[in-house]
């Protein structure tokens, strides 16, 4: 157990710094080629994105080999994540005036950071 954590928590700290690198670039283009609204909405979608990965890094963490017991309380949040996501995403695009593109668009910072990894970890492979 104490050799699978050294090699995950260093990936796992490669993945958040993808991911906010991600983001700053994305929102940053946004701002540039269409401006703050579209920027704001990528760095909404992509915060989002990067609450969503931790929630699901905790639950993951919380039913692995000598973690305590889940409690019901951590299911029930596992299923009603998506709604709460959701409902802030509606406000954002609805109340907020946001553009869905770049909103969506943000979402995919966490997909793109574990593309990084994959790449990363391709490049260094050791045999």
């Amino acid at each position: 157990m104490e050799g699978e954590a050294a090699v995950y928590k260093p990936a796992m700290r490669r993945i958040y710094r993808g991911m906010v690198w991600l983001a700053c670039a994305g929102a940053l283009a946004g701002l540039c080629f269409q401006g703050w609204r579209w920027g704001l909405a990528f760095l909404l979608g992509a915060l989002a994105s990067g609450l969503n990965f931790s929630w699901l890094e905790q639950a993951v963490s919380a039913l692995g080999p000598g973690a305590r017991p889940p409690r019901k309380r951590l299911f029930v949040f596992l299923v009603f994540r998506y709604l709460l996501l959701g409902g802030v995403g509606y406000a954002i695009v609805k109340v907020f005036g946001m553009d869905v593109l770049a909103l969506v668009s943000g979402l995919f910072v966490t997909v793109g950071a574990l593309f990084l990894e994959i790449f990363y970890e391709i490049a260094h492979a050791r045999n």
